[in-house]
């Protein structure tokens, strides 16, 4: 079987996987780093995602990362001599109860701190921004005008492309079999097309990445939990312009979609699938019968009281993927004491698009020997204990954590 080496392997092409490639090419020049996708670059939960590029959250070790995905669009622009068009239209966030009112007036703190500008607004304001909003029963407004939507494939996409150009090697169509483990060292990867020995392995494989942890002795502590929106058919009261929309009384995000609105919902019962059970190309994966329409028929009355539209406009796309949940949905990634070179960029919690551009830029460093430039403490892959990710106990923890979520 061909054998070659690297200074880096990969596995994984989707928006963690591209973006280490781009910042270890980036500032690795001459290093040769390889990056395995068994199917087409960003086609599970990265092309899936409802990108939603939000900076201030109340999980503060997430901010940085994502400051930095701007960052990287801009620097990747350059490079690339395109526009990635990212949608900087800005976030509404409805406080609709005390616990809520509460929290909003903490967000718009962290904000400060971090000097990014936000104010509360009145209902009449929100509607003239969002014409399908009525924010009237709201006991609290913000607006936080300088957060993004993007394409997630796109940002993927530019990712890989730019990672190309500074002479990372992204392969298509190739599986990761075995990770070959000696003395608590990963000596190779195995996969379908040969092996290839690596100084570093950085594992960023989305919702299969505990099967891969698996096989380097590992119980990887996430989950794949599905996530679900919709997006309407197109009308005038969904303006591009007008500004994405949080709704954390009701577990609900909106944004706009060329012309029609997407939005999502955390359902009452999320549903976890072990990692082992999840089909290799997850375009033939059946997520739900009715399209969602009893999870949304759940919570319709709350989303009714803001979007009063929702009774009556016509539903015309069901989007549904696995993102990586955890027990507390903060991200789970970093190194671990039992293996001296592999590197875990898991745990997405939803926030993948977010966050990516720092999760590159730390997976980057620590893969080169350096310090990671971020905190990543709340992130411990160890800090659940031993875990067994294929367990249904395991499974309903993390599927009960995505169902209560409503920020960030």
């Amino acid at each position: 079987m061909h054998t070659e080496k690297a200074d880096l392997v990969i596995i994984g092409g989707g928006v963690f996987g591209c973006s280490t490639a781009y910042y270890y090419a980036l500032n690795n020049p001459g290093s040769k780093v390889i990056l395995l996708e068994r199917n087409e670059l960003c086609n599970a939960a990265t092309s899936r995602a409802a990108s939603m590029m939000t900076k201030i959250r109340a999980k503060e070790e997430f901010i940085p990362l994502a400051m930095e995905t701007y960052t990287a669009v801009e620097n990747m622009e350059e490079l690339l001599g395109e526009s990635m068009d990212i949608k900087r239209v800005g976030i509404i966030h409805i406080a609709a109860s005390e616990q809520k009112e509460k929290e909003l007036n903490e967000l718009m703190q962290i904000a400060g701190l971090y000097g990014e500008p936000a104010v509360f607004i009145d209902a009449a304001e929100a509607n003239r921004m969002a014409p399908w909003l009525d924010a009237t029963k709201a006991n609290k407004i913000a607006f936080v005008p300088d957060e993004a939507y993007c394409d997630p494939y796109l940002l993927g996409t530019f990712y890989a492309r730019s990672a190309k150009l500074l002479g990372a090697d992204l392969r298509q169509g190739i599986e990761v079999t075995d990770i070959v483990v000696e003395n608590g060292t990963a000596k190779a990867v195995v996969t379908t097309n040969g092996i290839i020995s690596a100084d570093m392995v950085v594992l960023a494989a989305g919702a299969w990445s505990p099967v891969i942890a698996k096989k380097a002795g590992i119980g990887l502590p996430v989950a794949p939990v599905r996530s679900q929106y919709w997006i309407t058919e197109k009308n005038k009261i969904f303006p591009e312009s007008s500004p994405m929309v949080v709704l954390p009384d009701a577990n609900a995000y909106f944004r706009p979609d060329g012309g029609a609105l997407l939005f999502g919902i955390r359902e009452k019962k999320s549903i976890a699938v072990s990692p082992e059970l999840i089909t290799s190309d997850i375009s033939g994966f059946h997520f739900s019968d009715d399209k969602g329409m009893n999870d949304l028929s759940e919570v319709i009355h709350k989303l009714g009281d803001f979007f009063p539209a929702v009774y009556d406009i016509g539903l015309k796309y069901y989007i549904a993927g696995f993102s990586a949940y955890t027990p507390d949905n903060y991200l789970s990634m970093g190194a671990t004491p039992l293996l001296s070179n592999v590197l875990f960029a898991t745990g997405c919690v939803g926030a993948g698009i977010a966050v990516c551009g720092g999760v590159g830029k730390a997976f980057a460093a620590l893969a080169a020997g350096e310090e990671n430039p971020y905190d990543f403490n709340a992130f411990d892959i160890h800090r659940f204990g031993e875990v067994d990710p294929f367990s249904d106990e395991w499974l309903q923890r993390c599927a009960a954590a995505r169902s209560v979520k409503n920020s960030g």
